[in-house]
Order: structure tokens, then C-alpha cells, then sequence
């Protein structure tokens, strides 16, 4: 089935936003270069988004399922679940390296939307607990449920603050100093059991 080209022209505005947006930030961004950059009509871009907020979680759930469908696959591997949270270290430190890392496009959103009620801020939320979740579902192979809740959060900040760090730079010594003490929490969990 071929997309229909209203939903290729919204899917290409969200594309748009997304470039912009990892570039100069979301508040920064107006509409209107949005519009230029896309080379879509104003009724285009209001028919699709009758708000910037609205575009702005398009473009955060756009960013999510892009993530989601890499690491997909890693839980497709027939490996151990300590090589599968290694592998999610290892992702990171493909994108650090890449010229597509701008840093988080979820911490930079939180940053410009802290309202805990804001839509943005939602979809911060949901990207973020996702993470989580998958690292938990992970740990829980080898691991108590309630331990591996704990090693997953543990293990989120590890990669939030590798994340800042690479932004800073340098972006090896960030990942690879996470992911040392992440292998090291994970191991000295299940020995603990």
C-alpha cells in the first residue's frame, strides 16, 4: 500500500521540525521557518498541527519510535540479558560518535517545557519510562522484579549523565566510563540475589 501524500507531506514536516528542533531548540524554532523549510502551505501545516505543541510531541514520539525500533531488535537477539544491556551502552556510543548527536532531544525539551502537565513534558515521560521499562523487562531474566526496577533506574541515570557528559565532550570516555560501572552494577546485582 502507498502512503497517501497528506500523510507523507505531515510525516515530512515532522521530519522537518525534527532537524530544526535537535539544531536550535524548540522555543527558538517558530513555525514559520518550519513552514519554509518544509515548503508546505500554512493550511498545510495547520491542518496537520493545529499547534506547535502538538507538532513538538509528533516530533518527540517520531524520535521515540526511531529508538524503540533499533533496540527492538536487540531483544530479538538470542543473547544474555547482560550483553542486551551491554548492547544498549554500545547503541549510545554509536550515536554520541555520529554527526546526528546534538545531545537529547528529550533533555532538551525538558528543559524548555517543565511543567509536569505540559504535553511536552509527557512525552518526555513516556520516552524516558520507556527506557527504563525495557532495561527492567531486561534485568528481570536474571534478577527480582523489584531489584531490577532499581538497576534499570540506576542504569538510566548512568546513560542521562553519559549523555551530557558526550555532549560536553569527550563522548568515549563518557559511554565507556557508563557502561564500565553499569556492567559492575548488574554483575554485583545478581550476585547479590
Amino acid at each position: 500500500m502507498t502512503p497517501s501524500p497528506v500523510s507523507d507531506k505531515r510525516q515530512h514536516v515532522v521530519e522537518t521540525a525534527y532537524v530544526l528542533f535537535k539544531r536550535a531548540g524548540f522555543h527558538a524554532t517558530g513555525i514559520d521557518r518550519i513552514i519554509a523549510e518544509a515548503d508546505v502551505a500554512k493550511m498545510t501545516m495547520y491542518r496537520h498541527f493545529p499547534s506547535k505543541d502538538e507538532l513538538i510531541v509528533e516530533v518527540l514520539d517520531y524520535r521515540a519510535m526511531r529508538f524503540d525500533r533499533q533496540l527492538d531488535r536487540l531483544a530479538q537477539e538470542g543473547i544474555p540479558p547482560e550483553q542486551k544491556i551491554g548492547r544498549i551502552f554500545d547503541w549510545h556510543a554509536r550515536w554520541f560518535r555520529s554527526a546526528d548527536f546534538h545531545g537529547c532531544l528529550f533533555a532538551h525539551a525538558l528543559a524548555e517545557f517543565g511543567d509536569p502537565g505540559h504535553p511536552v513534558f509527557k512525552a518526555v515521560v513516556r520516552q524516558k519510562n520507556g527506557l527504563k521499562r525495557r532495561m527492567r523487562s531486561i534485568l528481570e531474566e536474571m534478577m527480582p522484579r523489584g531489584r531490577a526496577e532499581s538497576v534499570a533506574a540506576t542504569l538510566l541515570m548512568l546513560i542521562e549523565g553519559a549523555t551530557l557528559l558526550a555532549q560536553m565532550g569527550p563522548a568515549d570516555a563518557a559511554i565507556r566510563d557508563a557502561r564500565k560501572a553499569a556492567m559492575g552494577i548488574v554483575a554485583a546485582s545478581r550476585k547479590s540475589q
